[in-house]
């Protein structure tokens, strides 16, 4: 007897068709089968959108002050008495930084040394009382709140004029408002420095950064130069552009010292910051893991239903072998049946993984985020795992005699 003539013209669409009928015709299994798949797909697709958003969310809010700051300061070499700067910035440095493009702002700072001094609010001659520590001291130009995102609660800041007059005028941070007992403005209290007194014309708060200075006692910088003998600025911070951290970097110790650039330090933001690659990745390492594993039982689930597929089917093979079906067509409607299951796992897992993602980014008010190569990678994947998954079972019912399978052995 000759074989039947079409059975060497079975082609893709008639596996595919047949694939689709069987796995259409057991619903049921069907969800149990892929519900590994959807749970191995959407936990990966949802860990990558979920260490996007939440990278990018963190970076955000750090890099609103962080990633728009520069802190140029001279450089210091050991010595046995401790550090010692050896270059200093000039009184002018904040009008060349401002300057350069990318400078928004800039201002200069200075810690002073207290020495035997302290702060009160009233002069206290009293050698039997206990020693209270003092806020600190410092002295900037009038740029400070500017720079540091600061704002007054009361009273104002110094400005220009008193920085040009080296007026005896200070503005307190509000631990140290709080410390000295001094809440409002408008009746014009004074502090006393040691013996000398200044009138106190405002109070700050909110600093975004260099958040020590609430604590701190702060005077025009040509005040500390008059009053305290302040040789040189100590460092000058700058509000900058996002993204020109590198460029500044390299322009700002030529523009504040051509004739000793490097006698100066500068701490600036990189170009794009590590903050949102160090969270992605450290989100990663675990749900990865997680989502490989549930992947891994989703794979050992269709193979195993396959392998069942296969075993219940054993006559059927046999007849269709008998018929003259080769055994590359048996695999092959095998391996399609696993491959569209493993697609439906990816398809729905990802759509899942997705919704998922910007359904909890709306509710916390976040910018989702989730790359189309993640979601269309989840389904190709889940594809992928369906084909893995299905070559032993597949290859197993390639392997049926027809025979064996008619007299009802396996």
């Amino acid at each position: 007897m000759e074989p039947v003539p079409h059975a060497d013209r079975f082609l893709f669409q008639d596996l595919l068709v047949e694939a689709t009928a069987d796995i259409g015709s057991r619903p049921g299994r069907l969800v149990m089968t892929i519900a590994g798949t959807v749970l191995g797909i959407g936990a990966l697709v949802a860990t990558v959108g979920f260490a996007q958003t939440a990278a990018h969310q963190i970076a955000r809010q750090f890099d609103a002050v962080k990633a728009t700051q520069v802190v140029v300061s001279p450089a210091e070499a050991q010595t046995r008495g401790g550090s010692v700067a050896t270059s200093r910035l000039p009184w002018n440095a904040v009008d060349r930084a401002e300057t350069l493009v990318g400078i928004e702002s800039a201002v200069l700072l200075a810690e002073l040394s207290l020495g035997e001094d302290a702060i009160t609010a009233v002069p206290i001659h009293d050698p039997s009382a206990a020693a209270t520590a003092s806020p600190a001291l410092a002295a900037a130009t009038p740029e400070l709140l500017d720079v540091l995102r600061g704002s007054i609660v009361t009273g104002r800041m110094f400005d220009a004029g008193h920085e040009d007059r080296a007026d005896r005028v200070v503005v307190l941070g509000t631990r140290a408002a709080d410390r000295l007992g001094i809440n409002r403005v408008d009746s014009q209290p004074s502090i006393f420095i040691g013996d000398v007194a200044y009138a106190v014309i405002g109070i700050y708060g909110g600093l975004q950064a260099k958040g020590d200075l609430l604590d701190a006692v702060v005077m025009p910088l040509s005040t500390a130069q008059h009053d305290r003998a302040l040789a040189a600025p100590g460092t000058l911070q700058a509000r900058i552009l996002p993204g020109t951290g590198p460029q500044l970097a390299e322009q700002l110790p030529l523009a504040l010292r051509p004739d000793d650039p490097e006698g100066l330090e500068v701490a600036a933001p990189a170009a794009s910051s590590s903050l949102g690659q160090n969270v992605q990745a450290d989100v990663n390492i675990v749900f990865l893991v997680l989502g490989a594993i549930v992947l891994l039982a989703g794979a050992l689930g269709i193979a195993n239903v396959t392998m069942l597929n296969v075993m219940e089917r054993v006559p059927e093979i046999g007849l269709r072998r008998a018929l003259g079906s080769s055994g590359r067509q048996i695999a092959g409607q095998f391996i399609v049946e696993s491959v569209v299951i493993g697609l439906l796992g990816g398809l729905i897992g990802s759509a899942l993984a997705v919704a998922a993602v910007v359904g909890i980014s709306v509710a916390q008010q976040w910018t989702p985020i989730v790359d189309p190569w993640v979601a269309a990678g989840g389904v190709v994947l889940g594809a992928v795992v369906g084909l893995v998954a299905g070559g032993f079972p597949a290859r197993r019912a390639a392997r049926i005699e027809p025979v064996t399978a008619l007299r009802g052995g396996h």
